[in-house]
């Protein structure tokens, strides 16, 4: 017999996100949401997982919504464990995933009187979410109207912001009074409202007059509507479109290695090179390079197209286009003539030049963490999901060429956190198999992102272990410092590897540390197999930021 929490407000919470078709509902444990965690796991509509450490728990939830496309709900206890989602909330904000944060609450009047478990949690993720809410206590008057407004408010919010939203939900004890049958609630209403768009008439006269039109996509998942578009646009060389590995765009004619073309321009390229009309999509670029060539080259004019962030990332914003970029491209292409431009053969050339001299680079370079992501990028199955961790992994990934695989990353906030939780979420919600490639901190900061029982046997994990922050011996600044203190204090020197954390999480394990080996075992490590598995690429002293360097500096030669 099943048995469901007697609280009302839960159960008018469990109906509301049937009715709106949120399944998936993360739980890690405790006793103040024990009333969540028994109600959601009798009821058949929901897909439940316990996931124990709770920032690990809030970035699979990343990871499972990023596949779904659609919300994850993520539940806790109260106190410290509502703080320790705080930075998941934080890289669904910027990154616009749609997380719906359930947080069990002592009673408000058990606020700051020292009663255990109990913090501020009321507006606790303001900063960083769309909607922040509070139901009221079960014995207040009108509770069930109330709750039923408020809920039903925070799941349209999470759905039209497509990003975080909190509701923290005041639980008074008894905890586990349970009940065998449910009452019967409304069918809802759905009020999610829809933007429509029209190009406004002076954007496409703007575009008419411009000669020199630059389109940036930065991170966002792949949308074979919006390539589709872009392609329209460059298959007559009427537009330059600068892509990143994570922008998932494919087209022979896009410019996918920006940092390979513009590393070394001079305040004279920046003039030669810039756009008068500058079009970014998506959200967070990995290069810092075009960011200071854009911020220096200062467009005429620049539009940004996002239904909501409007962010002045080159300092020479002038149109905030509140749309959906495939709404916004279909729109324009009725309007527009497609005409060749002298801008993109400029672009062009200086392509051939500077992929003529990396395939060059790529006959000598060495064992390495550049050598690693080379041959990755060449035996990787088509149909794998490539998740990357952030520092050294995504900007390598950014210089090779992966055709057509999906790839992703956390470049919300860029941090480390949460790299390996959000792949593991992503590869149990995706029925195609998904690899990590990640440096080794990275790895090793969020382990806790293993320790889950739904991890699919065809789950692959690579880690280029080189024993340190290797970022900090390639971006400039770092080697000032002294020796000592960049090694203890900034790249963290270590010796640790994987091998008996694969065990213990239940993935088999190889290490490889040099060419023959990594060549002969790439071939055959993602082949089926009862487990998941993990490969170390130990390049311990091999100098791969000095490889990096030395590739860049080749890459400057006529």
């Amino acid at each position: 017999m099943k048995k469901y929490s007697s609280k009302r407000s839960i159960q008018i919470l469990a109906h509301l996100l049937q009715q709106y078709g949120i399944s998936d509902v993360i739980i890690s444990p405790g006793s103040r949401n024990a009333p969540l965690a028994i109600h959601f796991s009798e009821i058949d509509a929901f897909n439940c997982y316990s996931i124990v450490d709770e920032r690990s728990a809030a970035f699979v939830g990343i990871g499972m919504a990023k596949s779904e496309k659609k919300p994850v709900a993520v539940t806790c206890t109260s106190g410290s464990a509502v703080a320790n989602y705080y930075p998941a909330v934080t890289e669904a904000f910027y990154q616009n995933v749609p997380l719906l944060i359930l947080t069990a609450d002592r009673p408000t009047d058990f606020v700051d009187i020292f009663d255990g478990q109990t913090i501020r949690q009321k507006d606790i993720f303001h900063q960083h979410s769309y909607g922040d809410f509070q139901l009221v206590e079960d014995s207040k008057e009108h509770a069930e109207d109330i709750n039923f407004d408020i809920i039903k408010k925070a799941i349209e919010l999470c759905f039209e912001k497509q990003g975080p939203v909190h509701i923290n939900i005041p639980l008074e004890e008894p905890l586990y009074d349970l009940v065998s049958e449910l009452p019967s609630f409304p069918t809802v209403e759905k009020t999610i409202r829809h933007k429509e768009y029209e190009v406004p008439s002076n954007l496409i006269a703007d575009w008419h007059t411009s000669q020199r039109i630059m389109i940036l996509v930065g991170t966002r998942d792949y949308s074979p509507e919006l390539e589709n578009q872009l392609t329209q646009l460059v298959k007559n060389h009427s537009v330059v479109v600068l892509s990143e590995a994570n922008s998932n765009l494919y087209h022979e004619k896009f410019f996918r290695h920006i940092d390979r073309y513009i590393f070394n321009f001079t305040e004279e390229d920046y003039k030669t090179y810039a756009p008068d009309l500058l079009i970014t999509v998506g959200q967070n670029v990995v290069s810092k390079k075009v960011k200071q060539f854009l911020r220096n080259a200062r467009p005429k004019q620049h539009w940004h197209l996002d239904e909501v962030w409007q962010p002045d990332t080159y300092f020479s914003l002038t149109e905030k286009i509140e749309v959906r970029p495939e709404v916004f491209f279909s729109k324009l292409l009725k309007f527009i003539n497609l005409e060749p431009r002298p801008y993109f053969n400029l672009w062009d050339v200086l392509r051939d030049k500077k992929d003529a001299k990396h395939e060059l680079f790529l006959n000598k370079a060495e064992f390495s963490d550049f050598y690693f992501f080379n041959k990755a990028s060449q035996t990787i199955p088509q149909n794998y999901n490539i998740h990357f961790s952030n520092s050294s992994a995504i900007r390598y990934a950014q210089l090779f060429d992966f055709g057509k695989r999906k790839m992703y990353c956390n470049r919300g906030t860029s941090g480390i956190d949460g790299s390996t939780s959000t792949a593991m979420g992503f590869a149990i919600k995706n029925a195609n198999p998904t690899l990590l490639i990640t440096g080794d901190l990275g790895f090793f900061y969020d382990i806790n992102g293993l320790w889950n029982q739904y991890i699919p046997p065809f789950v692959r994990i690579i880690i280029f272990n080189n024993g340190e922050g290797n970022i900090f011996k390639i971006i400039p600044g770092p080697g000032n410092a002294n020796p000592n203190t960049l090694d203890e204090f900034i790249a963290t020197k270590h010796r640790k590897h994987a091998e008996h954390l694969a065990k213990h999480f239940g993935f088999s394990y190889i290490k490889v540390e040099d060419e023959p080996t990594l060549d002969r075992v790439l071939e055959n490590f993602f082949k089926p197999d009862l487990q998941p598995k993990i490969l170390e690429v130990n390049t311990y002293g091999k100098n791969s930021a000095d490889v990096q360097k030395a590739y860049f500096e080749f890459l400057k030669g006529n």
